[in-house]
């Protein structure tokens, strides 16, 4: 009786954590770029009353045994890198990537970290930069003369400098074996990880790499209606595990009262 209070807070403490996951994918619905978590659970070790296959007083195999479990636990969280919805934004340093790979960002410590949002800003000495004021790599200047910026499929980037067509350089973007492995760093940004494999370089459009279109924005890939619910169904799960602990302890209060 007591093992099935413990069993049943740890499905609430699932719970929990799942609630928070789905929290988070919620707040985020409209952040550029976001990628939604899913929540893995495992169970729990099990104690074995009697091993299948135990031979009974007759000399005869038992085909199953009694196992009795502990409860369950998160085992991971995962993020889903599926592309998200597409907007027009019309401007000039809005980027998406439609397809595979990740923008890399030089970070002030000289690190780099990735992302999948492409709302780029011109900073007062013409780095192309993120929100947060980190330079996009390979980093590049637009002159303050120029009047258009494009960008082609292929991560070109051209500008008019005084009536001419000039080239400023070429965005390169970056994929990784297993991108679920990436540490999210907030912030838009992911880090590389041993889990995650290498960063591997590549051109827009070329060997698997997704192309890049430029006046658009990649948004959210989380889905409020499928988020709600698995909202409600964790909420049905945490109030079932709770209902669990109820009825252990009106059997233990039952069990007490038989002993007086």
């Amino acid at each position: 009786m007591i093992s099935a209070l413990w069993t049943a807070a740890t499905g609430m403490n699932s719970q929990q954590t799942n609630i928070d996951t789905i929290s988070n994918n919620l707040a985020n619905v409209n952040t550029s770029g976001f990628k939604k978590s899913k929540i893995n659970f495992a169970d729990l070790i099990y104690t074995q009353m009697r091993e299948p296959g135990t031979p009974n007083a007759q000399g005869a195999e038992i085909p199953t045994g009694i196992e009795i479990g502990h409860g369950s636990k998160v085992n991971s969280t995962q993020k889903i890198f599926t592309q998200g919805n597409i907007q027009n934004t019309d401007s000039p340093l809005d980027m998406v990537i439609e397809g595979d790979g990740f923008f890399r960002i030089q970070l002030p410590d000289g690190n780099y970290a990735y992302t999948r949002d492409g709302s780029f800003k011109q900073d007062s000495n013409g780095n192309i930069v993120t929100s947060d004021g980190y330079q996009i790599d390979p980093s590049f200047q637009i002159p303050q003369a120029a009047t258009e910026i494009a960008i082609t499929s292929d991560g070109t980037v051209n500008a008019i400098v005084d009536g001419e067509n000039q080239q400023l350089g070429q965005i390169q973007l970056y994929r990784f074996a297993n991108p679920a492995g990436l540490s999210s760093e907030g912030r838009n940004l992911y880090s590389q990880t041993v889990a995650s494999g290498q960063a591997m370089q590549g051109v827009p459009g070329e060997g698997g790499f997704g192309t890049i279109t430029q006046g658009f924005l990649e948004m959210s890939n989380v889905k409020v209606v499928e988020e709600m619910v698995n909202m409600i169904a964790a909420q049905r799960a945490y109030e079932t595990n709770s209902k669990a602990i109820q009825a252990s302890d009106e059997m233990l209060q039952t069990a007490n009262q038989l002993k007086r």
